[in-house]
């Protein structure tokens, strides 16, 4: 029996990466995990490999998150199905189409980033905080980053939007704190080897990057039960 056993946990950026490891150890610990991409091939791939580990169950839910009405469809969604859900892990983000100079950035980049960064995790909120109230044990967190405190050259757009995700994440901590169940925190998985590095830093040395299934203990920490870990930013290790 694993610790998420019986719970439902939605993932968003499941197609890769941080998102892929950690849906597929949710469901090694017993969780139905709603996997959540653009690229439905990917999640295919994902699906596979969650049923070969003869654990857990996946659903997938091919869904681009800047199709924001779409977000509350979903939400709709899983209510008639489940009526709840136990964990969300919102993974998902945009580099606003590689690093560059603030005034080189082009509008359709900016937006996008925009898009996934910011105006997705409020529409993620809005839609799923009834839901994750309908558990007994609700549970949440964001993957941050620690660019969202400082001012490196070349990365204002993303730094901007993982910011701003930041204060809406623990703003809503502080407002639940009191009336309700749910524990919603940040992660902070430091330099992991993912898709998003591979744009930022073409050609380099992946050997010496840390595996997105090694940070995923932490994921499981925070979406069990018993956690009363609330309105923090854990490290990944």
């Amino acid at each position: 029996m694993g610790r998420l056993d019986g719970r439902l946990a939605l993932v968003t950026g499941a197609s890769r990466g941080i998102g892929y490891a950690v849906a597929k150890r949710f469901a090694a610990e017993g969780a139905t995990v709603i996997c959540l991409a653009r690229t439905i091939g990917a999640l295919e791939e994902l699906d596979d490999e969650i049923n070969a580990q003869g654990a857990g169950k996946a659903v997938l839910v091919p869904l681009d998150l800047r199709r924001f009405d779409e977000i509350d469809q979903m939400a709709a969604a899983l209510y008639q199905r489940f009526g709840k859900l136990d964990i969300l892990v919102g993974n998902a983000a945009d580099i606003g189409g590689g690093l560059a100079p603030i005034g080189h950035v082009d509008q359709k980049h900016f937006q996008e980033a925009v898009d996934v960064n910011i105006t997705a995790t409020y529409r993620l909120i809005r839609a799923l905080d009834p839901l994750l109230r309908m558990s007994d044990t609700g549970r949440a967190m964001f993957v941050t980053d620690n660019l969202a405190h400082g001012a490196q050259p070349f990365w204002g757009v993303y730094a901007a939007g993982k910011a701003a995700m930041e204060v809406f994440v623990k703003t809503w901590a502080a407002e639940v704190e009191r009336i309700s169940n749910l524990r919603i925190n940040l992660i902070d998985p430091g330099t992991v080897d993912t898709r998003l590095r591979d744009i930022a830093f073409p050609g380099e040395d992946k050997s010496k990057l840390i595996k997105p299934d090694q940070i995923t203990d932490i994921f499981v920490e925070l979406a069990d039960p018993d956690c009363t870990r609330h309105g923090e930013t854990v490290p990944a290790r």
